[in-house]
């Protein structure tokens, strides 16, 4: 299972981002900010490809054990990430509620109008995603996570202006409201007995 993390907004606290599962998109997340220099509980991790595994220690642990009971099979831990220790993902709705961990929420605020962000429904977004990778983990099968930007996306993709199939160019259909337009006009005249050549 391949986890995308594209981050898509960077502001002075915190970092917007959307999680895609396999391609698809799941949820959005919040991270702190990014810094080029690591700056203790205030840094995003650094872009890259990581491996996700149980964690089944620690203080997050416990508070899930009896928080999700038989659904919690371990912390979703992000693996050996440069000077980085105990990355996971999880609840929350702030950067105040994560020190480099990744939360995941069904919506999200837009970082001008809140330095620290929030993202809501985060425990509703958890769950859903959480059955998701913990499925796979469970079953022994390989899951990674990729953190990109949005930016890096976009790189190095030729941007044209021509008609695809997915797109039309506001001249066409500028053109093609012309023609109706015209039709309409000559079916009006028609009616009221009038003939337009």
């Amino acid at each position: 299972m391949q986890l995308d993390v594209i981050r898509t907004q960077f502001g002075k606290d915190a970092t917007n981002g959307m999680l895609f599962i396999d391609g698809l998109f799941e949820c959005y997340t919040l991270e702190d900010q990014y810094q080029a220099v690591k700056v203790m509980h205030e840094t995003c991790i650094p872009e890259g490809t990581y491996d996700v595994q149980f964690r089944k220690t620690g203080g997050f642990h416990a508070k899930y054990t009896e928080r999700y009971k038989n659904a919690h099979y371990g912390m979703l831990h992000i693996q050996n990430v440069p000077n980085f220790t105990y990355i996971l993902i999880h609840t929350g709705n702030t950067d105040e509620h994560t020190s480099g961990c990744l939360i995941v929420g069904e919506s999200q605020q837009d970082l001008d109008i809140s330095a620290d962000g929030f993202i809501g429904s985060s425990a509703v977004a958890y769950k859903k995603m959480y059955a998701k990778v913990a499925n796979q983990l469970l079953q022994g099968k390989k899951v990674s996570i990729k953190y990109n930007t949005i930016n890096n996306l976009l790189e190095n993709k030729p941007v044209d202006n021509k008609a695809k199939d997915h797109l039309i160019l506001a001249e066409s259909v500028y053109d093609k409201l012309q023609e109706i337009n015209g039709n309409v006009i000559k079916t009006n005249a028609m009616i009221k007995g009038r003939l337009i050549n």
